[in-house]
């Protein structure tokens, strides 16, 4: 941190805190004895809260079954619905004229001029005339979305791209009621010559319970851990790993050999191979920033990705995310990039927090992530 008015905002911070600290030291001791009471009613409104959250979940969890059917399975309770978002991307079903229907809210696009509509029937016969090739689906679908949107579009390399292409579906598993808290992610793949695996996942683990070390810290359930999954590549394939050529010199002889390793290589595809977290929870902070990067983004898959797809897709849930102005800090704040908090976002509503206190979620004066 070498802005020296938040290093001077710190410096205040910490004065306060010093104050605060010796004014409770200067209470009269039947006081502070009173305030430990107050201190033990938070303990026991940390516990209720964290039932709270456990609630929310199961609610979470029931909805998400209501959503699944518009996404990936046949519609049995939507009589009016006919095909599901994998049928349409995938081209397995055509939707009907219908179900295409979308009324634009662009008064431009709506209200062509006659002229300009002649013109474009003029070209559809000539286009009729020279048959192409129909578009199965809607190609490229969710590797539109990965190039879109630029926490994933900083993960995915060249390489990536044309394994991307054959990804169908991504869909969010919650687990059941009698299991721990967790969600996964899955990855559905076409059959493809890159890897065997028809689907990829991606566990994130929870809980939601303060910490008796440290009850008065808690803010809700947190993210404690993830578990990818092994990629069977076939052979020549892995992107996750290049192939580079090293010159040897003998030390006694002088003779040069060239010898090949691999090394580990930049891919999205390392998603699936993250970071174990210890017994003991201790990380060194660049293991600190990866692991807190990973649930962030995989609680942006949850929240975001899965949930409005074709948004992201069309570029409109970008413009929503854009239109947020960042609210303007005060004189001496930052966003903490290294903690992963946002200064400006002061209370947690159901968002995702790192073991460390790190938060991953939405909060109620900004929607960041």
């Amino acid at each position: 941190m070498q802005n020296p008015q938040a290093l001077a905002a710190l410096q205040d911070r910490l004065d306060s805190v010093s104050h605060t600290l010796s004014t409770i030291e200067s209470l009269p001791k039947l006081v502070k004895r009173r305030v430990n009471a107050l201190k033990q009613l938070q303990v026991r409104c940390a516990h209720i809260e964290a039932k709270f959250y456990e609630e929310v979940h199961e609610l979470e969890r029931k909805y998400a079954a209501l959503y699944q059917p518009l996404f990936d399975k046949p519609v049995t309770t939507l009589p009016m619905l006919s095909l599901t978002r994998q049928d349409v991307v995938s081209g397995t079903v055509e939707p009907t004229d219908e179900e295409c229907e979308w009324h634009s809210d662009r008064e431009e696009e709506e209200e062509l001029s006659e002229e300009l509509k002649k013109k474009a029937a003029i070209e559809e016969k000539k286009e009729e005339s020279v048959p192409e090739e129909e578009p199965k689906g809607i190609p490229e679908f969710w590797l539109t979305i990965f190039r879109s949107v630029d926490m994933l579009s900083d993960l995915l390399q060249e390489h990536d791209e044309p394994i991307l292409k054959h990804l169908q579906d991504i869909k969010v598993k919650f687990s059941d009621p009698d299991q721990p808290m967790s969600f996964t992610l899955e990855f559905h793949f076409e059959p493809n010559n890159f890897f065997k695996n028809t689907v990829l996942t991606k566990v994130y683990k929870m809980k939601s319970e303060p910490d008796p070390a440290d009850p008065f810290s808690f803010e809700g359930p947190e993210i404690v851990d993830c578990e990818g999954c092994e990629i069977d590549w076939n052979k020549g394939k892995d992107v996750t790993v290049k192939t580079i050529k090293k010159k040897q010199k003998h030390k006694g002889r002088g003779t040069v050999r060239t010898i090949t390793k691999q090394v580990p290589n930049d891919s999205f595809f390392n998603f699936f191979n993250p970071i174990k977290v210890s017994s003991d929870g201790e990380l060194d902070e660049d293991s600190e920033f990866t692991l807190a990067t990973d649930f962030e983004i995989g609680h942006f898959f949850r929240e975001r990705i899965v949930p409005r797809a074709v948004l992201y897709f069309t570029g409109e849930a970008l413009e929503d995310d854009e239109s947020f102005e960042e609210e303007e800090l005060e004189e001496g704040e930052e966003e903490v990039r290294h903690g992963y908090t946002h200064a400006h976002c002061h209370t947690n509503v159901y968002g995702y927090t790192h073991r460390n206190g790190q938060t991953h979620g939405h909060c109620c004066t900004c929607d960041h992530t």
